[in-house]
């Protein structure tokens, strides 16, 4: 049972943390193809700050915030962008997710493949998140009765 605490310490502490957090997330997504991490952690990362924006503040607000329809665009958005830039790869004549013969418009091909690597994190990350918020949010309520679970 989620319970919704009126501690200002609390509702402060998140406030002020939530930002951090969903930058180490974008800094993680966006630097996956140079270290450690990636999309799947980034997106866990920032699906993780709105876990904490749930506890913090309660369900009705988070859902005032994000929707479950925003959800499943990201989702689908996500998904999408990943699945796009393999077919792509697949149009162009070379493998799934080949970046090296993306059409994009730079001489280099290391920096055509980083951008290619770039495109499917940020694709893995919006999926992720999506995803485990709407699992956290089927759960929640289904803990406290809701009928959209």
């Amino acid at each position: 049972m989620i319970i919704e605490y009126e501690n200002v310490i609390i509702k402060t502490v998140c406030r002020l943390l939530i930002p951090f957090i969903q930058l180490f997330s974008i800094y993680v997504i966006m630097h996956g193809h140079y270290s450690p991490g990636g999309g799947f952690q980034g997106g866990v990362i920032l699906g993780a700050s709105f876990i904490l924006l749930v506890i913090a503040y309660g369900l009705e607000e988070s859902r005032r915030r994000i929707s479950l329809k925003a959800l499943t665009i990201y989702a689908c958005l996500g998904l999408f962008l990943y699945s796009g830039i393999g077919a792509l790869c697949l149009l162009m004549g070379a493998n799934y997710l080949d970046y090296g013969r993306l059409p994009l418009p730079i001489s280099s091909i290391a920096t055509i493949r980083a951008m290619g690597i770039l495109g499917i994190e940020i694709g893995v990350g919006m999926a992720v998140m999506a995803i485990m918020i709407s699992i956290f949010l089927a759960i929640a309520s289904y803990e406290t009765g809701g009928e959209d679970g």
